[in-house]
């Protein structure tokens, strides 16, 4: 046999083993679209039946019409993109100003940033309440929204300030030279050759802000301002036995997440990848 049959057969082995990973990974995805297609006879039966018939396609209906949903909806998603594009805006200021510009204790507020993110979100939650409580913001969406245009999250900063830190700097020399300031060459030369990176940062802000659960839970006390995570919990609750329209709800609130993340995955690995890799 030879070396190149030989790899051939190598790669054929791990291209199996990568599918049958991939089959087990993905076992639960069908298990929760096979389920919400199901009446509740369907889903217990043993041995389990794999493919629904008939297809009850009424169950999202119903589960979508029980509780106000489309609001939990467009609550989330309000919140969502007032968040990424917050966390968009600031953290690339943030991470340009320890990237691109040399000032006095950069290096030492770059360390103290870095070090926060050591700091259990248990340990800040008492007193992060008590700040908004005092200041008549319990209630409301501003503890959900304001934080993410205060820098955006000390891991958001450190991974663009280290993509920033790969794009050769003769081309802030060059535009200073053209008469352009720190703003235009964060506007026109970083942001458009950090999209990459940009698009990472956007997908982590929106599947953490789309999945969180804990701090719509501190802050709302009013039903119609439910996130989709406080409303599937509500769900739970009230028709905690009713599984095939719990699995059809929760299909309906994973599906966007799941589709932004698909969309852009290819974004998503260029711009892990190229983080940190110096030109």
């Amino acid at each position: 046999m030879t070396i190149k049959q030989r790899r051939k057969i190598l790669n054929l082995f791990w291209y199996i083993v990568l599918l049958i990973g991939s089959l087990i990974c993905l076992l639960p995805l069908y298990w929760l679209i096979r389920s919400s297609l199901m009446d509740m006879g369907q889903i217990f039966t043993m041995p389990p039946i794999w493919i629904p018939n008939p297809v009850c396609w009424g169950n999202y209906k119903d589960a979508l019409t029980i509780l106000p949903f489309h609001k939990y909806f467009l609550n989330t998603i309000f919140i969502t993109t007032f968040n990424v594009i917050g966390t968009l805006i600031t953290s690339s200021l943030c991470a340009f100003g320890f990237s691109r510009i040399n000032w006095k204790g950069r290096n030492v507020l770059f360390t103290c940033v870095i070090s926060s993110m050591m700091l259990p979100y248990a340990v800040t939650l008492i007193p992060t309440f008590i700040g908004w409580q005092k200041l008549g913001a319990y209630g409301t969406y501003l503890p959900l929204m304001v934080p993410a245009w205060f820098g955006g999250g000390a891991f958001n900063i450190f991974l663009l300030r280290q993509f920033f830190m790969s794009i050769p700097k003769d081309l802030d020399e060059a535009t200073i030279v053209d008469g352009g300031g720190y703003f235009r060459i964060w506007s026109q030369i970083i942001l458009p050759l950090s999209r990459p990176a940009l698009i990472v940062v956007g997908l982590f802000t929106f599947l953490n802000n789309w999945n969180d659960f804990m701090a719509p839970l501190i802050y709302l006390d009013n039903e119609r301002n439910y996130t989709l995570a406080l409303g599937l919990q509500l769900f739970k609750g009230m028709y905690n036995a009713q599984w095939h329209l719990m699995m059809a709800a929760s299909t309906v609130v994973l599906l966007p997440a799941l589709a932004i993340f698909v969309i852009g995955q290819r974004y998503f690995i260029e711009g892990i990848a190229l983080t940190g890799m110096k030109s």
